[in-house]
Formats: structure tokens, sequence, C-alpha cells
């Protein structure tokens, strides 16, 4: 069953940057962006992280705190952080296990190749832990400032 605005975010507990945990349920009493992307160090993965990184006073101030999560180990994760020098925290779904309970892993196509992967996408969850905005397909460019927006908006 696919997830839609209105539903309860499931929660997780997952590895995180830094030898943390990351819980969802955590950060109760907060917004969360939690967006997915395919793999740390390719070339839209790391603008679309930047981005987030880059406006996290931005969203801080809005009250949301922003999640990045692939299927990348958490001592990838932590050299792309270093490497970028990002401002963000980012959960390490190694066996998939949230990505497929939030649908984001699908069925791709690249060259006339089919295979499974992550599929970009974002979650807006309020406060209260209900989803109210999804992007899917997420293309990068201006992504992290239409997400802010509607951040603000909640």
């Amino acid at each position: 069953m696919a997830l839609s605005v209105g539903d309860k975010a499931p929660n997780f507990t997952l590895p995180g940057d830094g030898g943390s945990d990351i819980t969802l349920a955590d950060f109760g009493g907060k917004a969360v962006v939690l967006y997915f992307y395919p793999k740390d160090m390719t070339p839209g993965c790391t603008t679309e992280s930047i981005d987030f990184s880059d406006m996290k006073a931005d969203f801080d101030t809005a009250g949301c705190q922003v999640i990045g999560m692939s299927k990348d180990s958490v001592k990838r994760h932590d050299k792309f952080i270093a490497k970028h020098e990002l401002d963000l925290r980012l959960a390490s779904d190694e066996d998939g296990s949230v990505i497929d309970t939030y649908g984001v892993w699908v069925l791709k196509k690249l060259y006339g190749r089919e295979y499974m992967g992550i599929e970009r996408a974002t979650f807006l969850i309020d406060a209260d832990g209900v989803i109210r905005n999804i992007w899917r397909k997420v293309k990068v460019k201006g992504h992290a400032q239409e997400v802010l927006a509607a951040a603000r908006a909640l």
C-alpha cells in the first residue's frame, strides 16, 4: 500500500551519520523533511544534499529537521558529509526496509535497461507525524526551495 498525504508517517530507527541512531519519533513536535535519494557521491544526489544543507538555517527557522536516506553505509555517509561539508542528518537503510515501507523502491529504466532502485522522493511530515506533502520523481533544481516553502506553510 502506497503512502498518501494525510497518512501517519511510519516510524523508523536506523543507523545515522556519526554512529548515532536516527529515530523519526525523536523529532515529535518538529516537522521533518525526509528525502530519499539513490546514492552518495553521485551528481544529482550531491546537488540535492548540498541544496538542503545550504538551507539548513531556513529549515531550522521553519521548525523543520531535514533527514536524507539512502542504502549507503554509515561510513559512506560520513565520507559524503565530510567531502561536501554537509550540515544535515543522513540515515543508512542498507537492507531497504524503510525505503520499501515508504514506497520508494521502484522499477526504474535507464537506456532500455530495467532495474530496481530508489525513486528520488521527499516527504514533508508535520509535528504530529502526519505526511503533509509528497514529491515523487523529484527534479533536483529548485526542489529544496519548493520544500522549504511548503514547510513554512505548515
